[in-house]
């Protein structure tokens, strides 16, 4: 069933939606002036995975996420865990690119891994066409050399150049084979998959509703874009995908600049979740535009305890020596939501003893509650 714009309940949405603009250009105008700015972006990006998988039923801790990202797990990481990350880098890569970029079809092909534009396929190489190209190759450059009056030495170098055109020419067809796009269901396991679901198909109706939406004012089409991509059910497994896209046409709109992508997962975790999968569409926009004004809150609340802390931390450098490593350790502690021995060691190049005892003196709260692979958080 195709997704309608034809009645939007815009009476309703229109204060809702103010409000949502209005305290997201607040919350990004106050980032970009920050000194903090880069901390709270970093921390947005954990707690906005984590708040992700809250919403899709999972539950991931931070600081398990923190040290999974770093290469520190203290146990096997779960699956839960390694989806978590995957939301993790996919809002990384969506906030490291220019705006707009993850609409495109470059964007979305390269965030699904293949092709997502149905109605332009590329062709593929097969191992017979593989072969087939190969073997044009290497007769023409073998008998290129044949009936020369210094045949020894001509012979010998013509069979060692078209020895390297063979490698060549099969290289290039693995590589263009490895980079053409696979069909919807190939490769796909029926017990994980449905095979007769269209991923592309749905996409293609989704990118419609973009086309059809694209003179909406930009909060107003990310609810509409959020709520067409939960009713169409666009992917099977990755259905977080959407609200980074969501994200995305804010940052697009000018609503968030720079690295700034709101966590839309954090606004919508306070929303009860029979509004956010209600029957009626009014509800769920409604819904929709209440979790952009809730993360655009709890954002501003962030950003001001993180402030606070720094000014804090501060205080207790006066008096220090030039030689002392605690305004590297403040400026460390501020650009990640979790430290733990290992970095604090190798980015101040102390020892581990000196490591827990500058973190004790600067006051930080111990996160893990063990003896060993301790990690550390502002209070």
């Amino acid at each position: 069933m195709p997704y309608d714009l034809a009645k939007l309940p815009i009476q309703s949405l229109l204060k809702p939606i103010s409000e949502a603009g209005t305290a997201l250009a607040r919350l990004d105008e106050r980032i970009a002036r920050s000194e903090v700015g880069s901390g709270f972006l970093e921390r947005c990006h954990f707690a906005d995975a984590c708040a992700s998988l809250w919403i899709d039923g999972e539950l991931v801790h931070l600081e398990d996420l923190v040290l999974h990202d770093a290469s520190h797990d203290i146990r096997t990481p779960t699956h839960e865990l390694t989806i978590a990350r995957d939301v993790l880098r996919t809002r990384r890569r969506i906030a490291a690119h220019p705006p707009g970029w993850a609409l495109t079809p470059d964007g979305l092909r390269s965030l699904r891994r293949h092709n997502v534009v149905a109605s332009a396929p590329s062709p593929s190489l097969g191992d017979d066409d593989v072969e087939r190209e190969v073997a044009a190759v290497q007769p023409d450059a073998v008998g290129e050399g044949e009936g020369e009056d210094n045949g020894g030495e001509v012979g010998a170098l013509d069979a060692e150049l078209a020895a390297i055109d063979v490698v060549l020419a099969r290289s290039e067809a693995v590589l263009q084979r490895a980079a053409a796009p696979t069909s919807q269901s190939r490769n796909r396991d029926p017990l994980v998959y449905d095979l007769d679901w269209d991923e592309d198909a749905r996409l293609e109706e989704w990118r419609t509703v973009l086309r059809q939406a694209d003179h909406l004012p930009p909060v107003l089409q990310t609810v509409v874009a959020l709520d067409a991509w939960n009713t169409l059910e666009v992917l099977q497994h990755a259905l977080w995908l959407g609200r980074h896209l969501a994200a995305s046409i804010l940052r697009q709109g000018g609503v968030a600049t720079g690295a700034h992508l709101v966590a839309i997962n954090l606004g919508l975790k306070t929303i009860p979740v029979d509004r956010r999968r209600h029957r009626s569409r009014e509800v769920r926009l409604l819904a929709i535009a209440d979790g952009l004004i809730a993360a655009a809150e709890i954002g501003l609340k962030e950003h001001d305890r993180l402030a606070l802390a720094r000014k804090m931390m501060e205080r207790k450098l006066l008096g220090r020596r030039t030689s002392s490593k605690l305004p590297e350790l403040v400026d460390l502690v501020m650009a990640t939501p979790l430290v733990h021995a290992g970095t604090v060691t190798k980015t101040l190049g102390v020892t581990p003893q000196a490591a827990r005892r500058i973190v004790m003196e600067l006051g930080l709260r111990e996160m893990t509650g063990r003896g060993r692979f301790r990690a550390w958080a502002i209070i």
